[in-house]
């Protein structure tokens, strides 16, 4: 689907601007413990490991749930293989403090420019909603309005984006410090939220693989924002 590869490349693009962006205006600075590429390459390649197997194979176990035998790919998949395998890294490693923050910014501008490319490729991307009589339903080919959840998804990241970019320009020391944390709990509750929106089988009640991986995300980013505090020395 040559849209969806040109907003993908987009996204990456998109994505590394503002990185680059805010790296640039030093907002970051004191607030991550992420390693530098040239001194630590394995931290990257942990994470694109890590990334890269848990978009596949989540994306493609729930493909093959819905009765398509090919291979998928999904974003809530590539949060979830890239936390695990950055967290087992920094363990090992003896890394303390969140590694995150660099990464909030270009992540949510870059999912809500990839979800783009879901939207405008149509049935063939299985990323439609539900049939709805909502006047904003959108027929992408069959005939059915359906819940445009693509672009409920990111127009939520936006929004979080427009939250990151306000808490970096007033110095929210409490919001940049656990920046990561919170981008992963709101991404996983709005994803949360659109997955009832989403044609996906369930498998445990009204549950979808993707609530399952929302859950977890959820809890992992709670977890380490009471974490972060419980270690912090008093003052």
């Amino acid at each position: 689907m040559l849209i969806h590869t040109i907003f993908d490349v987009l996204a990456w693009l998109s994505a590394g601007a503002l990185g680059w962006w805010i790296a640039g205006r030093g907002w970051l600075r004191g607030f991550s413990a992420r390693p530098r590429f040239t001194d630590d390459p394995w931290y990257f390649i942990s994470l694109a490991v890590g990334a890269l197997a848990g978009a596949v194979a989540f994306g493609s176990v729930n493909m093959n749930l819905a009765g398509f035998w090919t291979f998928g790919h999904s974003i809530a998949g590539a949060i979830a293989g890239g936390v695990v395998a950055v967290e087992i890294y920094k363990w090992i490693r003896g890394i303390h403090g969140s590694t995150g923050s660099p990464f909030v910014g270009p992540l949510a501008l870059g999912i809500a420019v990839g979800r783009l490319g879901c939207f405008f490729a149509g049935l063939p991307d299985y990323t439609y909603g539900t049939p709805t009589h909502l006047p904003w339903g959108v027929d992408f080919g069959d005939g059915i309005p359906r819940h445009p959840v693509q672009l409920y998804e990111g127009a939520a990241m936006l929004l979080f984006l427009a939250f990151w970019l306000r808490a970096l320009a007033t110095h929210k020391a409490p919001v940049i410090r656990n920046g990561f944390y919170l981008f992963v709990a709101w991404y996983a509750l709005q994803r949360f939220a659109w997955e009832f929106l989403k044609p996906y089988p369930a498998i445990i009640g009204p549950f979808n693989l993707f609530h399952l991986i929302c859950i977890a995300l959820f809890a992992y980013s709670i977890f380490m924002i009471r974490g972060a505090y419980d270690l912090r020395p008093a003052e």
